[in-house]
């Protein structure tokens, strides 16, 4: 049972929280912490994802420049080479872009759209099911 992208959307839900890029870091600050998340995608005028904006990517700015950084643009601070996948991505594939980038967060696209984004917890609550329900199987088949 190779569990992708896809099952791991259709598990948790495909909802993304978006903001403009002129949103300034102080307004994007409280929407992470009123939808208790650690990232949000920056989209564009055509609805495109031009950046990712995160919890580290707001402490980089504060500590670099101080509280006056809070009124700058999301995107004077955002990180804009945004590393993405599919939602054909297997979670072994999605585990190897986490590690080799050190990401949490990982926006899905499917035809050029954003159809999600995956976190390192989904990542981890999709190895769980699958490893139980590999010892499932396996204890259905010595008692079989």
């Amino acid at each position: 049972m190779a569990i992708n992208v896809k099952n791991m959307l259709d598990a948790k839900g495909r909802d993304v929280v978006t903001v403009k890029p002129d949103m300034t870091l102080l307004d994007v600050s409280r929407v992470l912490n009123d939808n208790k998340i650690g990232a949000v995608v920056i989209t564009g005028v055509d609805g495109r994802v031009a950046g990712i904006f995160t919890e580290r990517d707001l402490v980089r700015a504060v500590a670099g420049s101080g509280a006056s950084v809070l009124d700058q643009p999301v995107r004077s601070a955002m990180t804009s080479t945004v590393q993405r996948c599919t939602e054909d991505t297997t979670v072994d594939e999605l585990m190897g872009i986490m590690s080799a980038g050190r990401f949490r967060h990982v926006p899905v696209e499917q035809e050029g759209k954003l159809a999600g984004i995956v976190s390192i917890g989904d990542v981890v609550k999709s190895r769980i099911r699958e490893i139980e329900f590999e010892a499932e199987q396996i204890k259905a088949y010595i008692a079989g």
